[in-house]
């Protein structure tokens, strides 16, 4: 479905004109905002991400364990708290994705030197073959989304959007 009517105008711009009509008390452009953010985010999500995944038969969550190790640099390990902790995640969730990579042969659990009763996560020579693999089409076609954006649009959108992000996470904790 498109995002833009036979004029070209966007949906988003359509709703922002339609509320400004029935609700001129409401500044619904904030509505926009969050509009255009959810739609890019699904677009990439549906159009980008989980055709990625599936090509190289991985869940989401599977790639962010694969991810988080890889960059953590040589040797690619690290202890689950770690790895939770960097992925944000609960210890359950944490356990079955290690589960099924361990079962893909793209990570290993060992003791820890430090501690015998402690385990890390160990990337594997195939997992980390496989994670540079879509890591380098990733970024490719993260590129090729933003390659209508200036080098200095790029900046400022990012600096926007963490802006946004620390604005967010305010507003939720004076509200707690």
């Amino acid at each position: 479905m498109s995002r833009y009517n036979a004029n070209g105008i966007s949906r988003a711009d359509i709703a922002l004109s339609q509320w400004t009509e029935q609700r001129p008390d409401l500044d619904a452009r904030v509505m926009t905002i969050f509009g255009r953010l959810i739609e890019s985010s699904e677009s990439v999500h549906k159009l980008h991400l989980m055709p990625l995944y599936k090509e190289f038969d991985l869940q989401r969550g599977e790639f962010d364990v694969l991810a988080t190790l890889r960059r953590s640099g040589p040797p690619y390990a690290l202890a689950p708290g770690e790895l939770q902790q960097s992925m944000m995640i609960s210890s359950g969730g944490l356990t079955n994705r290690v589960d099924r990579l361990v079962k893909a042969s793209l990570v290993e659990r060992h003791r820890s030197a430090e501690d015998r009763r402690g385990v890390i996560v160990k990337l594997t020579q195939a997992g980390l073959e496989k994670i540079d693999e879509m890591l380098t089409i990733h970024v490719s076609r993260q590129s090729k989304m933003l390659s209508d954006l200036t080098s200095d649009d790029c900046m400022q959108l990012d600096q926007l959007l963490s802006k946004l992000v620390n604005s967010i996470d305010r507003s939720l904790s004076r509200a707690e």
